[in-house]
């Protein structure tokens, strides 16, 4: 027996740790949702960063089909061809030489930030454990990596935290330069700092980072869980500053709404992690891995990457346009496809209100904190729906300020 399921059965069987709208989105094709209701949505959101081809595309639906119909499922006790391929091709694309599968972003930092660790240990000895982290950052939501991130809110109310962590202001070398030690073991900073606001790092930033790990024999992290796999028009962010790290991080995008995350490292870092040291039991899946690579084939071509960058300006200059108008923003930050709209002081407070008008117009957006809308859209996102998107915004908008 079919029973219909409403908004209102969430909060009858879920756990109340997320609000989510009321809407119920049901399918999903390209950059539009529908809901129950069969209205539909144009997704400015893109799952935060991770439908980097929109809802549904052919060639991932065909290669997760393909790798269902083979073999879903092993173990690491085995290895399997789609993660070999997709570890081998991210090996070729990147200052990388070992590959690291987990299921997420937050896992992936997890298993990051113990490299780190365990390299300090391995070289220098126990004393060589903390860690520097940006205010405002974050990293992912296990008890490790909610520390490490730079969000108190986060890990207030859940015990004491791990020792060692630091957090410094983002884009601020002095500082880094002031907690820096023989017993720092890693620094781990966001190319784009994500949830405080789309905030990018400066390449003067990222190159003394890497000045000063090599100085004091840290390792220097890239959380590029949202800003990779094609979001800023390069496969990784870290390639528009001429800067390799010793451990990158990726997730989101890399598996285009399928579950997957990846941690790159060297091959002199990642022989630290030897048998049994760590570990995913679903790391390294075939069915994320056959996703992946499919990403891949779409995503690392010169006719996507460009075309993030095209859309990006365009898309810039209509939300530049519509806050003029409605007088209510104060500042357009993006890098590629990926956007964070400041709301004046005299409106702080109200991101959550253009969330809710914005669902009410037709357009899903995100946000980033109280202050900031949000904006990640596919990475091949038609004009068409675009421009129709950003109508729709712009009566959201200005429903809420009208100059």
């Amino acid at each position: 027996m079919n029973v219909a399921l409403t908004r209102a059965d969430f909060e009858r069987v879920m756990v109340p740790n997320y609000a989510p709208q009321q809407f119920i989105p049901v399918r999903g094709a390209g950059s539009r949702v529908w809901d129950q209701e069969g209205r539909d949505y144009i997704d400015f959101g893109g799952g935060i960063a991770v439908t980097c081809l929109g809802h549904a595309h052919p060639a991932l639906v065909a290669a997760l089909t393909e790798q269902a119909g083979k073999l879903w499922h092993l173990s690491n006790v085995y290895t399997n061809e789609p993660a070999l391929k997709l570890a081998a091709r991210l090996v070729e694309k990147t200052f990388a030489e070992r590959v690291f599968f987990a299921n997420s972003g937050g896992e992936a930092n997890e298993a990051a930030l113990k490299l780190a660790r365990r390299v300090a240990h391995d070289r220098f000895g126990p004393e060589k454990h903390e860690i520097i982290a940006c205010e405002g950052s974050f990293h992912g939501r296990t008890f490790f990596t909610v520390s490490v991130g730079g969000q108190p809110k986060y890990s207030a109310g859940f015990g004491p935290v791990p020792e060692g962590i630091t957090h410094v202001p983002y884009n601020d070398l002095k500082a880094v330069a002031a907690r820096i030690s023989h017993k720092t073991s890693a620094v781990i900073v966001e190319l784009v700092i994500g949830e405080s606001g789309i905030v990018p790092a400066s390449h003067e930033y990222i190159q003394g980072l890497r000045e000063l790990t090599r100085t004091h024999n840290a390792a220097l992290i890239f959380d590029e869980v949202q800003s990779g796999i094609g979001r800023t028009g390069r496969l990784f962010c870290y390639e528009h500053y001429g800067v390799a790290p010793d451990i990158l991080t990726s997730a989101k995008g890399l598996g285009g709404g399928f579950p997957i995350g990846a941690m790159l490292t060297t091959a002199e870092w990642a022989q630290h992690f030897s048998v049994g040291t760590h570990g995913s039991t679903y790391g390294g899946n075939p069915l994320g891995c056959a996703v992946g690579n499919a990403v891949l084939d779409i995503v690392d071509t010169p006719e996507v990457l460009a075309g993030v960058l095209s859309r990006a300006d365009a898309m810039a200059a209509k939300l530049n346009a519509i806050g003029e108008k409605s007088g209510a923003f104060s500042e357009l930050r993006y890098r590629g496809l990926w956007f964070g709209w400041q709301l004046k002081p005299e409106f702080a407070g109200r991101a959550g209100e253009v969330l809710a008008a914005a669902a009410r117009e037709g357009v899903m957006v995100l946000l980033a904190g109280p202050d900031i809308v949000r904006m990640a859209p596919s990475l091949i996102i038609t004009h068409d729906e675009m421009m129709e998107g950003l109508v729709r915004l712009e009566r959201a908008v200005l429903s809420l300020f009208k100059g």
